[in-house]
């Protein structure tokens, strides 16, 4: 696994570069000379975050459904419009 550093005005103008780098490992991209952001392929973030859910499971909140859920119901009084 290779490490690539990039400034960010580098990865700008060459972020095919930048995705390529990733293939092969993290790519740290810089502010000023300071990491500010890392570019990993999905693959490598969802090993690393050890998330094995896709976005259709997660959107689907499962968990959800197991909640017991009543909401309390409110009264609601009408009152007369004073416009004096």
């Amino acid at each position: 696994m290779s490490v690539t550093t990039m400034s960010s005005r580098a990865f700008n103008q060459a972020v095919s570069a930048a995705r390529r780098a990733a293939e092969a490992g993290p790519v740290y991209i810089t502010d000023r000379g300071k990491p500010a952001h890392v570019l990993l392929t999905f693959e490598d973030y969802k090993r690393l975050t050890g998330s094995s859910r896709n976005i259709q499971d997660a959107l689907a909140m499962p968990e959800a459904a197991e909640m017991d859920f009543e909401p309390e119901r409110e009264n609601i009084v009408f009152r007369d419009v004073d416009f004096s």
